[in-house]
Order: structure tokens, then C-alpha cells, then sequence
């Protein structure tokens, strides 16, 4: 007969409890604004211009979980000004539903998860999740009135790329807005082709690549700032293959071929990002090579 084993249960230390604590707060976050989330991932899914959106808490997630040794080492330090924070995204979220406006109560989420980090972590762990925090305002959908504000602009600079390159492809074209009239066709650049997809995708895009791949922080605002142009310019070229496809075999100009064009045109666009990015960073360390000569 053996005797049986005596001893107390194991107790969580006090750092275990503290983040406990803070899974405890941020998954009732979750289930509060849980009516909220439901709608976004609904736009997400019927939004052609937020496809982005899914991969946005996902990498930010990773962005999180790559540095959980960090994060784990660190002593929460509660920080009071943190519950004014959740308290004015709790305001925001009432406003947002009495006013029926979707973005404030999305953006109110993100304010009370930054309240809740900094309620429950302190100063140190709301700066060293900054960024991830950051990352997840690019998953909320602008709102209409800047979304309509952009995009017209956006589609005039298509439709002006794409005139001027035709017409350097000796291809007749009669440019009025954003119409173009085409021997064989008549091509509307309209808000879908405007290129704002590709700019909130890039724009996203631009700042994981420079968290992941440069060091400097002035790089990785000029990157950011770069996807403007790129965007631009790769919308104009989509609109400029689309017109000469229209006088080859306008039928590749719609359905599929047109869908497909955007993600070659998308990938091009990304490409020319990173190759940017390349230069640049050859370029500043032959710079730096030569001065130390």
C-alpha cells in the first residue's frame, strides 16, 4: 500500500494572475463589441475594398505572439489614465449606435483595447504593443464622405494616366472625366477602379513589410508614403491594358480577365514596393560605404 501524495495545489504566481487578468478583460472586450465585429467581418466578406481586413487582426496577432517572450518578461505596471480611455471608447460606442454611424463604433473599438493595455499593463507594455494596436485601425472601413472624397480624385488620375498612355500607343481615345471613348468602346473608370483597393491593401502592406525588413523609421514613412504613387500608377496602367484589350477583344476587358488583371496589376504594384525599398536601401549603404572610406 503506498501512501498517497500530500501537498497543496499549485498557486499561480502574482504575474500569472495579472495576465489572466488582462486575457479575462480583452475576451469580455470581445464579447461586448461583439455585435460590432460581426458587421465588420461581414464587410470584410462583401467589401471587395476590405479583403484586407481579415489579414489585418491576423498579423497583428503574429506581430504579438513573435514577441510574447518580451511581453511575458514584463511586469504589468496598472496605469489609472487607461480607464479614461475605455471609458471614452465606451461614450464613442453609445454615440456610435444611437447615430447609427458604424465607423465610431468601430474605431471605439480599438480605443478601449488600447485603454484596456494600458489600464492593465501600464506605459511600458502600451508602447511595446503600439504598433500591432496601430495596425488594427487599417482593418475599419473609412467612412463614406473621405471614401467618396478619395476615390473621385483617384479615378480622374487613372483616367489621365490612361489617355496619355494611349495616345502614346497611337491609340485613338477622346477623354471627358473620367470617361474614355475608344474606337471600338466606351470605358467608365468608376469608383471600383478608382484604385482605392489597391491603395488601402498597399498602404497596409507597406507597413508590415517596413516593421519586418527596415530598421529606420524615416525609410518606413517614405514606403508608406510611397504606395500613393505606385497605387496611382498602377491603377492607370490597369485602366491603360484594359483599353488596348478592348480594341484586341473587348470581351477581355470584363468577368474574369478584368478580375484577374487587378490581382497581376496588385502583385506588380507590390513588387515595385519592394524593389523601391531595395534601392533605396542599396543606395543609402554605398552612401555610407563611401564616407567612411
Amino acid at each position: 500500500m503506498t501512501p498517497a501524495l500530500t501537498g497543496s495545489p499549485p498557486t499561480r504566481t502574482p504575474m500569472q494572475f495579472r495576465w489572466l487578468t488582462i486575457s479575462w478583460v480583452a475576451a469580455l472586450l470581445v464579447l461586448c463589441y461583439a455585435p460590432v465585429l460581426r458587421a465588420l467581418l461581414t464587410q470584410w466578406y462583401d467589401d471587395p475594398d476590405m479583403g484586407h481586413g481579415f489579414f489585418v487582426p491576423i498579423i497583428a496577432g503574429f506581430i504579438v505572439w513573435q514577441r510574447r517572450e518580451e511581453l511575458l518578461a514584463l511586469k504589468p505596471h496598472p496605469n489609472p489614465w487607461g480607464l479614461l480611455v475605455v471609458v471614452a471608447g465606451a461614450l464613442q460606442l453609445m454615440l456610435g449606435a444611437l447615430g447609427a454611424e458604424l465607423f465610431t463604433s468601430r474605431v471605439s473599438f480599438v480605443i478601449s483595447l488600447i485603454g484596456v493595455v494600458w489600464l492593465l499593463g501600464g506605459d511600458l507594455m502600451l508602447k511595446k504593443l503600439a504598433f500591432p494596436l496601430f495596425l488594427l485601425f487599417f482593418m475599419i472601413p473609412i467612412p463614406a464622405i473621405i471614401y467618396s472624397r478619395i476615390t473621385f480624385p483617384l479615378q480622374i488620375s487613372a483616367s489621365q494616366l490612361a489617355d496619355h498612355a494611349l495616345t502614346l500607343l497611337a491609340i485613338p481615345v477622346f477623354r471627358e472625366g473620367n470617361i474614355l471613348d475608344l474606337p471600338n468602346q466606351r470605358l467608365s473608370v468608376v469608383e471600383a477602379c478608382s484604385g482605392i483597393r489597391s491603395l488601402l491593401s498597399l498602404t497596409f502592406l507597406s507597413l508590415v513589410y517596413g516593421y519586418f525588413f527596415e530598421r529606420k523609421t524615416w525609410v518606413r514613412v517614405l514606403l508608406f508614403f510611397s504606395t500613393i504613387p505606385i497605387a496611382i500608377i498602377a491603377n492607370g496602367s490597369r485602366v491603360t491594358i484594359t483599353g488596348i484589350m478592348t480594341q484586341i477583344k473587348p470581351e477581355l476587358a470584363e468577368g474574369f480577365f478584368h478580375e484577374a488583371q487587378g490581382w497581376v496589376i496588385f502583385m506588380v504594384a507590390l513588387a515595385f514596393l519592394i524593389l523601391f525599398h531595395q534601392v533605396l536601401t542599396r543606395s543609402l549603404n554605398f552612401m555610407e560605404s563611401r564616407r567612411t572610406r
